[in-house]
C-alpha cells in the first residue's frame, strides 16, 4: 500500500509479521505453519491455543497446556503436549476432563491437575481437580493427591509439593461427608460475615483456600499436612512459590481491614512447622504476584503495588528482598507492572516481561552491581510470557505472541546481551493463523502535548481507491495496553470482513511510564476521550481509511468509554458497549471489589461520581448502540447493562441488547463467541456499511 506524506502529528511504522515455514510432522504433532480462519468464525473458535510453557530440569523439552475445541463443538478441552527443544511437539495426555497447571518435578516427571476419574478407585464419588503424575519415561498417569474441595495451584521442589485447596471449616475427617450432606440437602446458601462475597464469576464460600504440603512417595503424596489452618480469606487467589530445598513456601497473604478494605503482604511459611512470618508489608502497598524465589534460595522477587487514593494513582514495581531478613528494595523503577519474572540460574539477575510501547519485551535486571537498571533483551515487536531459563543460563524459553502473532513457544539466545538476542520460534502444538491484512503503528499528539500511540490493523486491499471503514477498539483496564494477541476482541476477524481496526493506548495505558497513568487518574472520561479523539483524527486522515464510516467499541473500562463517547460525540455511526460501566454510583457498590474503586472515586455519592458517570449524558446519545453483557459478570454486574438498556429504550435511542445468561466478564463458550461476533458484525454492517439488518442465525 502506498504511503502518504507524514504530518507533524503523525508517526507510523509498518510491522512485517513473519513466521517460520511450515514443518512436516507425523500424526499428533504440532506445526508452526499458518491457517486461514478469520472469515468463518466457527473455524476461528476451533483454532488450538497454547496456554502455558514449562521447561524440564534437563533442558531437553517443554510441557505446554493446549486448549482445543471438544468434539461436541460446544466447549473447550485441554491436554498436555511435550515440546522438545530440538524436535516436533507430541501429545502427552488425553481425557474427557482435560489437564492443566503442568510443571516438572526435579526428577523430570510431570505433575498436573485434572478432574479425570481415578481408575484405581471404585465409586470415587464427585470428580474434583486432583494432582496427577506422568512418569518421565512414559506410561500411564497416576493420581497422587486429592482433597474433597479439589486441588488448585501447586509448586514442587525436590520431593516436596505444596498445593492450594478449598476447605470447609470444621473437622478435616468429616469434610467430604459434610460436603455431600450439603449437596444432598439442596443447600446452596452461604452466610457471610465479611466482605467480599463474590469474585469475577463465582460466589466465595463456604470453603476457604488453604495450603497443604506433602512428599512424593512411590505411588502417592505422603505425609500430607496443612500449613495454614484458619487463614480466613488470606489465601484467596494467592500467588506462591517454594524455595529450592522445599523448606519454605513464600505466599501472598491478604489482610482484612476495617470498612471492607484489604491489604496484601508477602509471608514465609516453614513447611516443617507451619510457622509464618511477614517478609514484606507496609500500610501504603500491596505485595503481589508474580512471586519467584531465587535458585540459591536467598531472595524473593514480587510486585509492590501502591495503594491508590483520590490523588494517588496506581503504580506497580519490581520488588526484591532477602528471604532471611525481609529487607528489600525496588529495582528498575521505570519498569512498571511486571507481568512475569524468571531468575537467572546463578541468581545474579532477573528476567522480567513488562509492557513497553505496545509490546511486552523481556528485560534483564542485574542485581549484583547495585544499579538495578533494566536492559532490554528482546528487540522485536512481540510480547512474552511464561519465561523459563535454561540451567546453563544461555537460553530463555517463553511464549511469544503479539497483536499479529498467536502465542507459540520460542527460544531466546541471551548470549549476545542488550536487545540483540537471537529469537527462534519452536515448532508449536498449535498452528498460527494467517493474517488477512497488515499491521501498522501510528501515533498522535494529544492536546496536552502527550504522545498517544496505537496499532492499526488494515484489511487486504485497503487503499486510496478503496478506503476501509474504521472500527476503534477501546481497551479495558483501564490499566492495560493493546500489545498482545487477543482470542477475544480479535481485530483480524474485523479485518477479514473489510474493516480497519484502530487499537489505541490512551491515558492510563501501561508501558508508557507513570506520567501516562497519572494523566487520566480520576479523570476517566474527559482525558481518555481527548486522547482517543487525537489518534482517531490521525487514523481517519489517512487515504486508506474512510472517515465517513466509523464505529467505536469497547469492553469493561472500554465499555465505559464507549458509553462516554456515545454521550459526547456523534462522529461514529455505531457504538458497541460490552460489559460496560453505566451508572458509577450503582456500579461502585455492586462490583466484586468495591473497596478498590472507592479508593479512586471516593465514597459512593461523592463529587467524582457525578463528574465521570456516563449515565448523566444520556440525553446526548443519538448513535445506535449494541449493548452486550453476561449475567455471571460480577466485576461489572448485569445491573449496569439492564439500566443502560432501559435508559436507551425509554429515550428511544436505536439499540439492541445481546444477553448471555451463562457468561462472565468475558464470552468464553464457543457457540456464544460465534453469536457475539456475528451479532457485532451484523450491527456494524447495518449502521456502518448501510446494509439491511439481518438477524444472525446464531441468535435467531
Amino acid at each position: 500500500m502506498p504511503e502518504r506524506a507524514r504530518s507533524p502529528r503523525e508517526g507510523r511504522r509498518r510491522v512485517q509479521v513473519t513466521e517460520p515455514p511450515p514443518r512436516s510432522g507425523g500424526k499428533e504433532t504440532g506445526r508452526v505453519g499458518r491457517v486461514s480462519a478469520f472469515n468463518d468464525i466457527r473455524d476461528y473458535v476451533a483454532i488450538p491455543r497454547v496456554l502455558s510453557l514449562k521447561l524440564s530440569p534437563d533442558g531437553s523439552r517443554l510441557v505446554s497446556v493446549v486448549q482445543s475445541l471438544n468434539p461436541d463443538g460446544k466447549s473447550y478441552g485441554t491436554a498436555l503436549w511435550a515440546v522438545p527443544v530440538d524436535g516436533e511437539p507430541y501429545r502427552l495426555t488425553r481425557s474427557a476432563k482435560g489437564e492443566s497447571s503442568a510443571a516438572f518435578t526435579d526428577a523430570g516427571d510431570v505433575l498436573f491437575t485434572s478432574s479425570r476419574p481415578d481408575p484405581t478407585v471404585k465409586d470415587a464419588g464427585e470428580e474434583v481437580p486432583a494432582l496427577w503424575l506422568l512418569p518421565r519415561g512414559g506410561g500411564e498417569a497416576r493420581q497422587v493427591a486429592v482433597r474433597p474441595g479439589g486441588i488448585a495451584s501447586f509448586r514442587t521442589a525436590g520431593d516436596v509439593v505444596v498445593f492450594a485447596s478449598d476447605v470447609l471449616d470444621g473437622e478435616e475427617a468429616t469434610e467430604e461427608e459434610r460436603r455431600k450432606a450439603r449437596k444432598d440437602a439442596g443447600i446452596s446458601a452461604i452466610l457471610h460475615e465479611s466482605y467480599p462475597v463474590r469474585f469475577w464469576d463465582h460466589d466465595l464460600g463456604p470453603g476457604r483456600t488453604r495450603l497443604f504440603a506433602g512428599r512424593l512417595g512411590a505411588d502417592r503424596l505422603e505425609d500430607v499436612r496443612e500449613l495454614t489452618p484458619d487463614p480466613g480469606e488470606a489465601l484467596r487467589d494467592a500467588a506462591f512459590d517454594l524455595t529450592p530445598d522445599g523448606a519454605t513456601v513464600v505466599t501472598t497473604w491478604r489482610l482484612a481491614l476495617p470498612r471492607g478494605e484489604t491489604r496484601t503482604e508477602l509471608v514465609a511459611i516453614d513447611v516443617a512447622t507451619g510457622e509464618r512470618r511477614v517478609l514484606f508489608g507496609d500500610e501504603a502497598h500491596d505485595f503481589t504476584g508474580p512471586v519467584a524465589v531465587s535458585p540459591d534460595g536467598t531472595r524473593v522477587a514480587c510486585s509492590r503495588d501502591r495503594l491508590t487514593a483520590l490523588e494517588v494513582s496506581a503504580r506497580s514495581e519490581l520488588w526484591v528482598g532477602d528471604l532471611a531478613t525481609g529487607e528489600g528494595r525496588t529495582f528498575a523503577p521505570d519498569l512498571l507492572f511486571p507481568a512475569d519474572v524468571e531468575w537467572a540460574p546463578d541468581s545474579s539477575a532477573l528476567y522480567v516481561a513488562a509492557d513497553h510501547q505496545g509490546r511486552r519485551p523481556v528485560f534483564r535486571v542485574a542485581l549484583g552491581d547495585g544499579s538495578g537498571e533494566a536492559v532490554r533483551v528482546t528487540g522485536d515487536d512481540a510480547s512474552y510470557l511464561g519465561l523459563n531459563a535454561s540451567a546453563d543460563g544461555r537460553f530463555l524459553y517463553a511464549l511469544r505472541s503479539g497483536v499479529g502473532i498467536a502465542p507459540g513457544p520460542a527460544r531466546i539466545d541471551t548470549a549476545q546481551g542488550g536487545a540483540a538476542a537471537e529469537i527462534a520460534d519452536l515448532p508449536s502444538p498449535a498452528p498460527r493463523p494467517e493474517l488477512p491484512g497488515t499491521l501498522t503503528e501510528i501515533s498522535a499528539t494529544a492536546d496536552d502535548g502527550a504522545t498517544v500511540r496505537g496499532w492499526l490493523a488494515l484489511p487486504e486491499g485497503a487503499s486510496a481507491a478503496d478506503p476501509a471503514p474504521l472500527v476503534v477498539f477501546i481497551h479495558g483496564g483501564p490499566l492495560g495496553s493493546w500489545n498482545d494477541w487477543q482470542w477475544r476482541w480479535q481485530s483480524w476477524i474485523m479485518a477479514a470482513h473489510g474493516y480497519a481496526v484502530l487499537m489505541p493506548d490512551p491515558c492510563m495505558s501501561t508501558g508508557y511510564g507513570q506520567d501516562m497513568i497519572d494523566r487520566g487518574w480520576g479523570d476517566w472520561g474527559p482525558r481518555t476521550m481527548a486522547d482517543l479523539e487525537a489518534i482517531v483524527d490521525v487514523a481517519v486522515a489517512r487515504d486508506d481509511i474512510d472517515a465517513e464510516r466509523t464505529a467505536a467499541m469497547g469492553g469493561s473500562f472500554g465499555g465505559y468509554m464507549a458509553n462516554w463517547v456515545a454521550g459526547h460525540t456523534d462522529r461514529y455511526r455505531a457504538i458497541v458497549t460490552h460489559a460496560s460501566l453505566w451508572n458509577l454510583d450503582q456500579f461502585a457498590g455492586t462490583t466484586d471489589a468495591a473497596m478498590y474503586w472507592q479508593r479512586e472515586f471516593g465514597p459512593v455519592g461523592s463529587e467524582r461520581y457525578d463528574k465521570l458517570s456516563p449515565h448523566l449524558s444520556l440525553t446526548g446519545i443519538r448513535t445506535p448502540m449494541l449493548v452486550i453483557h453476561g449475567d455471571k459478570d460480577y466485576r461489572v454486574p448485569i445491573g449496569e447493562a439492564l439500566r443502560l438498556w432501559w435508559d436507551l429504550q425509554r429515550s428511544e435511542v436505536e439499540s439492541k441488547f445481546l444477553y448471555f445468561p451463562d457468561e462472565n466478564h468475558w464470552i468464553l463458550k464457543p457457540g456464544n463467541v460465534v453469536a457475539w461476533y456475528e451479532t457485532v458484525l451484523a450491527f456494524l454492517a447495518q449502521h456502518v456499511l448501510g446494509e439491511e439488518w439481518k438477524r444472525p442465525e446464531s441468535v435467531a
